[in-house]
């Protein structure tokens, strides 16, 4: 199978999108450490996680539109 510039662009990006959820994972567990997630930790969590499932839902939409404007 080759890999086109438009899978290779979808590759990216995605990659990107999973990159910037494993480092704020990261962050998170550096900021509060400890044997228990403080309650403010858990909404720094629960924000983190709403945010990467937007902004998944975002580069998806980026790339329907640019593979629909490229056709």
């Amino acid at each position: 199978m080759e890999i086109d510039a438009e899978l290779r662009r979808q590759i990216t990006v995605s990659l990107a999108a999973a990159a910037v959820f494993v480092v704020g994972l990261i962050v998170i567990g550096v900021t509060f450490d400890g044997s228990s997630l403080p309650e403010t930790g858990a909404m720094a969590l629960v924000g983190l996680l709403t945010g990467f499932v937007l902004l998944m839902a975002l580069v998806g939409a980026y790339l329907i539109r640019t593979e629909n404007s490229e056709a």
